[in-house]
């Protein structure tokens, strides 16, 4: 298994507050946007930050993309939260940091993929394993530079 995360690095807490707006805005023709904003939201309410538990990671290739995690997304991590069966965390295992599924399958724990051209990873004894995080969201970009 080969590296499909890189750690981007630790989230502190942010007083900056963007309008939110409620309505939910149609992928065809705009509407008025102004006549429906709502209070103002910060990215650490909507990402639900914990500063200082929360970081970055950034996602690299298609293995997670059946749950919409593709290359280069931005994924916001919590390394206080217990990581159970069915999280999608970020791991190191045998010094390769990886995004996957944790399951447990009787008394194996499993790292799957939710790109079905990837066989999962079962964790042998022996092998080195942690759980880093538990990915709680992620960001997009369709600009960059």
């Amino acid at each position: 298994m080969s590296s499909n995360a890189v750690i981007i690095g630790p989230l502190t807490s942010s007083t900056i507050e963007l309008p939110f707006y409620s309505s939910r805005v149609p992928a065809g023709f705009p509407s008025p946007a102004l006549d429906h904003m709502d209070q103002p939201l910060s990215l650490d309410e909507l990402m639900d930050v914990d500063a200082p538990h929360t970081y970055l990671v950034l996602a690299s290739g298609d293995s997670m993309i059946g749950v919409g995690i593709f290359d280069e997304d931005v994924m916001v991590v919590n390394r206080k939260l217990d990581a159970v069966s069915g999280h999608i965390v970020i791991a190191w295992l045998n010094g390769d940091v990886c995004v996957k599924r944790l399951k447990k399958r009787g008394d194996q724990f499993v790292l799957e993929s939710e790109n079905p051209k990837y066989m999962p990873r079962y964790i042998m004894e022996g092998d080195e394993f942690e759980v880093w995080g538990v990915v709680t969201g992620s960001l997009r970009r369709f600009l960059h530079g």
